[in-house]
This record gives structure tokens, C-alpha cells and sequence, in this order.
């Protein structure tokens, strides 16, 4: 009898040892896009093949090819992501098209509570449909435009005469965007350090969502909304109504009056590069890049100083950035990719996760009152996640924003037609996809 429990006991320890060896064998691949906090994730997660034995492998592609090569491998349902960190807008289409491994089940029996997130990040990266519990994702990076500034050149005494002589008030950060382009001109073509520079960095690109994600921290402040609340897809005097068109117009000013010459195609990249090599006064770029930024030898330090978008009047509104990260629902390693899900969603995972240069979304860390203090940036950041809008997440969001990119572009940098103009046909555009996808008659 010993003998056969001995034995029992033996061939127990033998299957767990396999299924031990098994898991330590696994190796799950995670895409996303290459920049600085996928380099921060890299680094937290050698603690999950520390923890569960599961080897991580990385897919990280540029940001200007990363939707085009990321929706084309969901589109095939290719077996290259296991998880994915998709973009905010891809989360309709994702659900929808059977892309994503909905969640609701999984974080039921693991007590993941997806009220322990922010909600603009839910509701922006999760949600699908929008104001509906059902989630497609767990919000893993939460981002918002922001604006850093040269706080050296603000504090110099003869910049602060200066200003004051011409605005009669203290050159600081800008409470508002009229405030904002004020100090635009006031930079624009000045000499410092023997150097022109000029006021501002702002989003401009055409060819994928640059300009469209600038544009917008203009137009929400002035009022533009995509569509009545009360009235889903009905765009008439919201889209194009008279504060939505000062806020087209006012963008247009501030890239005629303030950029660097030739400044016509540039999206983030061109930005940080204006705002390192010492071109520009301000730059409106997203809350990822601070942490980089801030640490950099030649504009970081005390050199740099950073803001929320500024409102106007009494509306304030920040383009939401950020993603949620995914279980591909093509993947063959699904148990361990939830494991994956199920580790990030831990509080001292998420904690570790800003302290590496990530950008939590869990409220146990951006709630504790010690956080603003965490870093230059991370009061502002509490602010622009909670004044977030995003732009249109439905499946059809591809032909939606290529209408905005070419509708604003060809407004504000190829000076055709007015801003009137530009929303009207921006709403005949995005009625023709609702209208094909059955959402309006």
C-alpha cells in the first residue's frame, strides 16, 4: 500500500513538474507601438516570466505604420499577437469583428473589478458599445494631448518686461487659448541665445491622424461636439455650429502665425524634435513623451515646464490618447495572455508600472494623495484625464477620420475654402458612412 501511494505521490509531482515545464516552455507576444513606455513595459514585464514562468516576447512597430500593420494582421486574423495594446478607435470595429476576446467573463472570475479604473479610460478604451458594461479590453495606457513649455525662457527677466509691456500681465502658463496664441506671437521670430525661434509645435500631419488629433484641442474648448447627446449621429449645429467654427479658425491662426517654416506635415516625432533641438516655445504633444522629456540633458530639468490644453471661456476639453491592452481572440495562447491581463490589473503591478515611465490608468495609484507629487507632470495629468473627449470609436472610425484628416488639412494648411465649409462637408463625409453602415437614413 506505501508503495502504490509512494508511487501515486511520485506520478503527482511528475505532472505538476510537466505542467510546470510546460508553462516555463510558453512564449506570448505582445504588440504595440514602438515609443518610450514600450520600453518601460519590456522592463515590467520580465517580473511576469519571473512570476508565472511564461517567456514574453515583443512586436513593437512605429507609430506612423503601427495602425495600418496592426489592423491588417487582425483583418487576416493573423497569429502574430497574442495581446495587443490597440488604439482607443479600434475598440468598435475590434468587438465588433470578432477581433478581441471579450472580457466580462474572465474579470467576473477573477475579481478584477473594472471599476478600480478611471473612467474616462473605461469608457475610452474598454467600452464597446460606448455607455454599455460589456469590455473588450483592460485600460493599460492612459494618455491625453498636453503642452509642455520652455520654463526657462518664460522666467527671463527681459522676456517678462517684454510681455508685460506688450499684454500687461505676467508671462505664465497660458489659462486659456487665447492666452495661449498671445504667447505664440509673443516667441514667434524672437532671438534667444543668438538663435530664432518661434512660438509653437503643434499637429499638422495628413497622412494618418496628426492633424485631426491637434485640431481637436482647439474645437473642443470652443464647442464643438460630434453629435447631439440627445440624438445619436446628428451632427447639424454640433459638428459645425458657430463655436465649433471659431475653433477651426482659431487653429488655423495659430499654425499661420506661430509654427516653424515648413511646419505643414508634422504629427509627434516632428514635435519633440522642434522642442529638444531648442526651436520652439511650446509644444502640444501627449503625456507618454513627459517622462522622456523631462529627462532629457539639453531641454529637461528645470528647462522644461508642461500644462493642460487650456479652455476657452468656460469649456475645457484635451484629445483623449492612451489604449487598452487586448487578448487576440486568433491567438493560440489565450490562458496565457489572460494570465498576462490578470497580473497588470494588480495594484503593485500598476504602481511599479507609472513608476517605470507607464502611464496607469488604475485609480488605487492616480487616487493616493501622494501622486501629484510623482513626477512634474503628474498633477496635470490627473486634469486632462478627467476633461478627455475621443474621437468617433465606431467600426467604420478609418473612413471618419480620413474625412477629418483631409477636410482639416486642406482648411488649415492648404488655405482652401473656409472653416464653415470645411465642417459642412465634414458632416456630408461622415452622414455617408453612417448611412452606409445603416446608423442613419
Amino acid at each position: 500500500m506505501n508503495k502504490i501511494a509512494t508511487a501515486l505521490a511520485a506520478l503527482g509531482v511528475s505532472l505538476a513538474l510537466t505542467g510546470q515545464a510546460s508553462a516555463q516552455g510558453k512564449t506570448i507576444t505582445l504588440c504595440w507601438a514602438a515609443w518610450d513606455p514600450a520600453n518601460a513595459l519590456v522592463e515590467l514585464s520580465k517580473d511576469f516570466t519571473a512570476k508565472t514562468g511564461v517567456n514574453m516576447k515583443f512586436e513593437f512597430v512605429p507609430w506612423p505604420n503601427y495602425a495600418d500593420r496592426m489592423l491588417n494582421e487582425l483583418n487576416s486574423k493573423g497569429k502574430l499577437c497574442d495581446l495587443l495594446i490597440g488604439d482607443s478607435q479600434w475598440i468598435g470595429g475590434s468587438a465588433e469583428n470578432g477581433h478581441y476576446i471579450k472580457l466580462n467573463d474572465f474579470f467576473a472570475k477573477e475579481g478584477i473589478k473594472i471599476d478600480d479604473f478611471m473612467p474616462a479610460t473605461v469608457t475610452g478604451y474598454a467600452e464597446w458599445p460606448k455607455g454599455t458594461p460589456n469590455y473588450w479590453a483592460l485600460p493599460a495606457m492612459g494618455d491625453a494631448l498636453g503642452w509642455t513649455y520652455r520654463k526657462d525662457w518664460f522666467a527671463d527677466a527681459k522676456n517678462q518686461a517684454d510681455f508685460k509691456a506688450k499684454y500687461n500681465r505676467d508671462l505664465a502658463v497660458p489659462k486659456s487659448q487665447t492666452e495661449l496664441k498671445q504667447i505664440a506671437e509673443f516667441f514667434q521670430g524672437r532671438e534667444i541665445g543668438g538663435k530664432k525661434v518661434y512660438g509653437a509645435a503643434i499637429f499638422t500631419e495628413r497622412g494618418s491622424e496628426g492633424i485631426t488629433m491637434g485640431v481637436n484641442n482647439a474645437l473642443y474648448p470652443f464647442g464643438f461636439d460630434y453629435q447631439d447627446p440627445k440624438k445619436p449621429y446628428a451632427m447639424e449645429g454640433f459638428v459645425n455650429g458657430p463655436g465649433a467654427v471659431a475653433g477651426l479658425e482659431f487653429y488655423k491662426s495659430l499654425f499661420k502665425c506661430c509654427t516653424p517654416p515648413g511646419y505643414t506635415n508634422a504629427y509627434m516625432q516632428e514635435g519633440l524634435d522642434a522642442f529638444k533641438s531648442g526651436q520652439v516655445a511650446m509644444m502640444m504633444n501627449w503625456f507618454a513623451f513627459f517622462p522622456g522629456l523631462h529627462k532629457d540633458p539639453n531641454v529637461g530639468g528645470d528647462k522644461i515646464g508642461f500644462f493642460v490644453n487650456p479652455g476657452e471661456g468656460s469649456r475645457k476639453g484635451s484629445q483623449l490618447g492612451g489604449q487598452g491592452i487586448s487578448v487576440v481572440s486568433y491567438s493560440p495562447n489565450r490562458n496565457e495572455s489572460l494570465q498576462y491581463i490578470k497580473w497588470f490589473a494588480s495594484p503593485d503591478v500598476q504602481k511599479k508600472w507609472w513608476a517605470l515611465g507607464g502611464y496607469t490608468c488604475h485609480k488605487s495609484v492616480l487616487n493616493d494623495p501622494g501622486f501629484p507629487k510623482t513626477a512634474p507632470f503628474a498633477a496635470d495629468f490627473l486634469v486632462a484625464m478627467g476633461e478627455v473627449k475621443d474621437f468617433w470609436a465606431e467600426p467604420s472610425y478609418a473612413p471618419l477620420l480620413l474625412a477629418m484628416q483631409k477636410r482639416i488639412h486642406d482648411y488649415v494648411v492648404a488655405d482652401q475654402g473656409t472653416a464653415k465649409g470645411a465642417l459642412d462637408a465634414l458632416i456630408a463625409d461622415w452622414t455617408k458612412v453612417f448611412k452606409e453602415d445603416g446608423k442613419v437614413k
